[in-house]
C-alpha cells in the first residue's frame, strides 16, 4: 500500500460522490419547474443509496471480479467476500478501490435522470436504475476497465480501447440510455417553461466542476504527475468549452445566458473525461473549444430537428461529449482508430439493446409515466407529499 496514493483516492472518492450529491441534484433541480424540484432531488438521492447497496452485493464483482471471462468478472467478490482492510488493488486498499468505483456506479444512472424528469414514476426510476446499473453499466466497466474483451489484449490486440475516466463507460452509456427513455416516454405536456432557478443550476455546475477533479484525477489511481495533468487538462477543457458555448450563444441569439455557460462547462468536462489521461493542455484546449459549440448544436438537433424531449439534454451534452472525447483520443494518436470506434459501436449497440429490453419488461409491472394530472400539477406533492417552496411563509 502506498500512503500518498491512498490519501489521494480517499479525497477523490469524496469528490466524485460530491458530483451527484449535491452537484447533479442541484444542477438538474434548478432546471425544472419549481413543482418538480424535490422529485429531482429524490431521484438523485435514492439512486445514490440504491446503487451503493447494489454495487456492494453484485456490481463490483460483475465489474472487477477476478474471473477470466472477457464479458464479466464472475462472483468471487460478491459482497466483498475475501476482501478485508489488508487486501490490495495495486497500491490501494481494495476496499478503497471498491468505494471509488462505487461513486462512478452512482453518478452514471443518476446522469440519466435529466432525460425523464417531470413525467416519470418514482417506482420505475428505482427499478430501472438498479437493473440498468447491474446489466448494462457493470458489464461495460469490466469490458473496458476490468480486463475484459475491449481492453489491452482483447479483440483489438495489444492496444485496446483508451477510456481514461469514462467517456464510453459513463457518458456514452448514460447518454444513449437517456435518449432511449426519452423516446419511450414521449414529450412533456409543456416543454416551454424556463428553468425555475438558474442560480441553483450554477451552484450545481460548480460542484460538478470541482468534483470532476476527483473523477478524472482520481482515475490515475495514484498521487503522481499523471493525476496532476489529468486535473489540469480537465480544468482547461471545462473553462474553454464554457467560453465557446457562451460565445456561440451570443452569436446566434444575441445574449449569453448563465444556464448556457454552465452547460458549456459540463460539455467540456464530459468531452475531456476519456482523454484526460492521454492528452496535454493544448489538446485539452482544442477539445473544449470544439465541445462548447458541438454539444450546443447537438442540443438543437435533438430538440428541434428530431423532436425528442430529452428534458435536460443528457445525450446532447454527456453522450455527444463522451463520444467526441473518445474519438479525439484517436485523432491525437493516443489510441487506435479501430479500438476507439469499434468500442463506441459495441458499447452503443449493447446499451441501446439492454435499455430497450429493460423498459419493455419493467413497464409491464410498473407504470412508466405519471398520469396527466400529476404531470401538470407537479411530481413533488403527488409522489412525495412535499413541496420545495411555501409561497405563504
Amino acid at each position: 500500500m502506498n500512503a500518498a496514493d491512498t490519501a489521494w483516492i480517499m479525497v477523490a472518492t469524496t469528490l466524485v460522490l460530491l458530483m451527484t450529491l449535491p452537484g447533479l441534484a442541484l444542477f438538474y433541480g434548478g432546471l425544472v419547474r419549481s413543482r418538480n424540484v424535490l422529485s429531482v432531488f429524490m431521484h438523485c438521492y435514492a439512486i445514490a443509496c440504491l446503487m451503493s447497496v447494489l454495487w456492494f452485493f453484485f456490481g463490483y464483482t460483475i465489474a472487477f471480479g477476478s474471473g477470466t471471462s472477457g464479458f464479466w468478472g464472475g462472483l468471487d467478490k460478491l459482497m466483498l467476500l475475501g476482501v478485508d482492510a489488508s487486501s490490495l488493488s495495486g497500491t490501494l486498499p481494495e476496499v478503497l478501490f471498491f468505494a471509488f468505483q462505487m461513486t462512478f456506479a452512482i453518478i452514471t444512472p443518476a446522469l440519466i435522470v435529466g432525460a425523464y424528469v417531470e413525467r416519470i414514476s418514482f417506482g420505475f426510476v428505482l427499478t430501472f436504475s438498479g437493473a440498468w446499473m447491474l446489466l448494462c453499466y457493470a458489464p461495460v466497466v469490466h469490458w473496458v476497465w476490468g480486463g475484459g474483451f475491449l481492453a489491452d489484449g482483447g479483440i483489438f490486440g495489444d492496444t485496446g480501447v483508451r477510456d481514461f475516466a469514462g467517456g464510453i463507460v459513463v457518458h456514452e452509456t448514460a447518454g444513449l440510455a437517456a435518449l432511449v427513455l426519452a423516446v419511450f416516454l414521449g414529450a412533456r405536456k409543456n416543454q416551454n417553461t424556463p428553468p425555475h432557478n438558474p442560480g441553483m443550476v450554477m451552484m450545481g455546475a460548480a460542484f460538478l466542476w470541482i468534483g470532476w477533479f476527483g473523477f478524472n484525477g482520481g482515475s490515475q489511481l495514484a498521487a503522481d504527475g499523471g493525476a496532476a495533468m489529468a486535473i489540469t487538462v480537465t480544468h482547461i477543457s471545462a473553462a474553454t468549452a464554457s467560453l465557446t458555448w457562451a460565445l456561440w450563444e451570443k452569436i446566434k441569439f444575441g445574449k449569453a445566458s448563465l444556464v448556457g455557460i454552465v452547460t458549456g462547462t459540463i460539455a467540456g468536462l464530459a468531452s475531456i473525461t476519456p482523454a484526460s489521461g492521454f492528452v496535454g493542455p493544448i489538446e485539452a484546449l482544442i477539445i473544449g473549444a470544439i465541445a462548447g459549440i458541438g454539444c450546443q448544436e447537438a442540443v438543437n438537433l435533438i430538440r428541434n430537428q428530431f423532436k425528442i424531449d430529452d428534458t435536460l439534454d443528457v445525450f446532447a451534452v454527456h453522450g455527444v461529449g463522451g463520444i467526441f472525447g473518445t474519438i479525439m483520443i484517436a485523432v491525437f494518436g493516443a489510441g487506435t482508430w479501430a479500438a476507439q470506434m469499434g468500442s463506441l459501436v459495441i458499447v452503443g449497440v449493447y446499451t441501446i439493446a439492454v435499455t430497450v429490453v429493460l423498459v419493455l419488461v419493467i413497464r409491464v409491472f410498473i407504470p412508466m409515466r405519471v398520469d396527466e394530472e400529476t404531470e401538470v400539477n407537479g411530481l413533488d406533492i403527488a409522489q412525495h407529499g412535499e413541496r420545495a417552496y411555501d409561497m405563504n411563509s
